[in-house]
């Protein structure tokens, strides 16, 4: 079994309402200091078999295909 992590975050230069509104909200809570907030998304995915290569490509494949939308959302993959 294959562990990895698919990160996926907004290219700079997309507006992040969300983001904005996350920065916002912790100044109201008082934590001054805090600027430049973007939000993403994390996928925890377990794969089957122990090659690799195979892994890195599948993954890169379903974030093509839909874990991302790669026209706004740049995205990494990490594997265990």
């Amino acid at each position: 079994m294959i562990k990895a992590r698919v990160t996926v975050t907004l290219k700079n230069g997309v507006l992040d309402p969300q983001g904005k509104a996350i920065e916002g909200a912790l100044g109201a809570l008082g934590f001054g200091g805090v600027g430049h907030v973007r939000q993403g998304k994390v996928f925890d995915l377990e794969l089957e078999g122990t090659d690799k290569a195979k892994a890195e490509t599948d993954l890169k494949a379903m974030c093509e295909k839909l874990l991302a939308n790669t026209v706004i959302e740049n995205y990494a993959i990490a594997i265990d």
